[in-house]
């Protein structure tokens, strides 16, 4: 019985050490990685995008809150840039269009001005309220976060999702559940056409969050996220 016991904790010694090496790995992939999260400091969503800071510190990223009224030449300094939704878009618009390193956004009236989709409001990109659940649409590849295709809830509760029309060159993960025409989730490799023949000038992803739904996000949506910060920054 001492044997048998003995057995068990040497295997569960063995798999504790299985789990920090995942974790430390994970924590070295992130290191010396600078990202640049853009917002509008003087909104009143500004907690939220603390929250969005603190949990990619959290991974080992080095994050830079800064305002959007800033000069938008500083991206080139950092390894990642995040337009969150809180900025004031009809104030930052293309600012960040040729910026020369991949790009997260989730604000959806940004991704005309971006060349990420066409320029028709409502038609083309736009928010659409009391969502929970996506439909992905594309498991295999890397923004999916290894979740299994079909209908996924991505929210604890009913709350509004950013939503786009990508170009051609797109990937295609996800959609809204009930309507596969508004894409919740995409992204373009660096070099692949987005719309108007504009060709994205490093990877770029489209997220489906809103001003004040990241602590909303259910597990499977937090992995969604991470996944997507990931892709991009091509780790």
């Amino acid at each position: 019985m001492a044997t048998k016991n003995s057995f068990i904790r040497n295997l569960a010694a063995i798999a504790l050490l299985c789990l920090c090496a995942i974790s430390t790995q994970a924590v070295a992939a992130s290191h010396g990685k600078n990202v640049l999260l853009v917002v509008r400091k003087e909104g009143k969503s500004l907690a939220y995008d603390q929250k969005i800071q603190q949990h990619l510190t959290a991974r080992g990223f080095t994050v830079t809150l800064y305002d959007q009224y800033q000069p938008a030449a500083k991206a080139k300094d950092f390894d990642l840039v995040v337009l969150s939704s809180t900025v004031r878009s009809r104030d930052l618009l293309g600012a960040y269009r040729d910026t020369p390193v991949p790009l997260v956004t989730w604000e959806s009236d940004l991704l005309d001005d971006m060349g990420m989709s066409g320029k028709r409001p409502d038609t083309d990109f736009g928010k659409t309220d009391k969502q929970h659940a996506l439909w992905l649409v594309n498991a295999p590849h890397p923004l999916a976060a290894g979740l299994p295709a079909g209908i996924v809830n991505v929210y604890v509760k009913n709350a509004p999702m950013n939503w786009g029309k990508p170009g051609l060159g797109a990937s295609i993960i996800a959609t809204l559940a009930r309507d596969p025409e508004k894409v919740a989730i995409f992204g373009y490799e660096k070099g692949a056409t987005m719309d108007y023949e504009t060709l994205a000038p490093a990877r770029r992803v489209m997220f489906f969050l809103d001003n004040e739904t990241f602590d909303n996000l259910t597990p499977e949506g937090c992995k969604l996220f991470d996944a997507a910060i990931d892709w991009a920054l091509a780790r």
